[in-house]
């Protein structure tokens, strides 16, 4: 069982539910140590009083807000367990949204919310039920580890979980980095499309979706620990250099198929629109292409989008 980070409650209206906090996500990730190179001798950050010039134990530490250069206002753990904030001993609902109106930028680490003894189970349990009939998520309020927070509650099987938010002052706005203006064509679209529907999965599971960077550093240190040649890094591909992006989206298709076992030669250029019509202007006049061309860009343009 994980250790719990936070014990209080969920506030929703006049409803109390007694929880506890523990993380939802393990670090599976190698870890490495500083050392001293001569003699392998650990490296190690030790917290020295500046005044006294020795090496300080735990227990004689604590915080503070540093007002001035030579005058400090020591804060202890128990003054900020009394702020006068409603989040300091609840996580407060406020409100209500469709998960989609939630900016993926502004969510963080999750959390599982435990119900803290059978005096919690009911009204827990009411929360999971109304939250997953509603289709919505809940936005709240807590305080956690010095400063106010901001949350999204959900429902993942029969459980709660908390994901820490950031605030809307918080996201950098991204307008100075846009491209410059460039004109995509409806076909290049479409051709994106077809691409994307080749690489649709159903799920993030299966060996396409784990950590390869942490097998090949433990495939790194189990060859040295051997005193055994390290494993070859493959050759990194050179980018093409793109100059027709249609023929790219093509070719990205077949090779899509071609890794998930498909057949390769279905995706062949009569798939993609902008295909059909570079087939169709060998045959007709320049003037009737054109023609064609238009009544099918106001068709493709006035269609909606999918994800309408």
């Amino acid at each position: 069982m994980p250790r719990t980070i936070w014990s209080g409650a969920i506030s929703f209206g006049l409803v109390t539910v007694p929880i506890r906090v523990v993380s939802a996500t393990e670090d599976h990730s190698i870890h490495f140590h500083q050392y001293h190179l001569a003699d392998q001798g650990r490296i190690r950050y030790r917290k020295v009083c500046e005044l006294e010039d020795r090496e300080v134990p735990e227990d004689e530490i604590g915080k503070g807000y540093e007002l001035t250069k030579t005058q400090v206002i020591p804060v202890t753990d128990e003054d900020l367990s009394s702020l006068p904030l409603p989040t300091a001993k609840a996580i407060e609902i406020d409100g209500f949204v469709p998960l989609e109106s939630v900016d993926p930028l502004r969510i963080s680490d999750g959390y599982y919310l435990q119900p803290a003894g059978q005096v919690a189970a009911k009204p827990y349990q009411l929360l999971v039920k109304a939250l997953g009939r509603s289709a919505k998520v809940a936005v709240a309020k807590y305080a956690w580890s010095g400063r106010e927070r901001l949350g999204l509650l959900r429902v993942k099987g029969d459980v709660l979980v908390l994901h820490a938010m950031r605030w809307p002052d918080e996201i950098r706005d991204p307008a100075e980095l846009l491209p410059p203006p460039v004109r995509v064509s409806d076909q290049e679209v479409e051709g994106a499309l077809a691409l994307m529907d080749t690489m649709t999965v159903d799920e993030l599971e299966g060996p396409e979706f784990h950590d390869r960077y942490t097998e090949a550093v433990a495939e790194i240190i189990e060859a040295k620990r051997e005193e055994k040649p390290l494993p070859k890094a493959p050759e990194p591909e050179q980018p093409a250099r793109v100059l027709d992006l249609m023929a790219a989206l093509q070719e990205s298709v077949t090779k899509a198929k071609a890794a998930r076992g498909e057949d390769a030669g279905s995706a062949e250029v009569h798939e993609l629109p902008a295909a059909k019509k570079k087939t169709s202007a060998k045959k007709q006049p320049a003037r009737k292409t054109a023609t064609k061309e238009k009544t099918t860009a106001k068709k493709t343009l006035g269609r909606r989008p999918r994800s309408a």
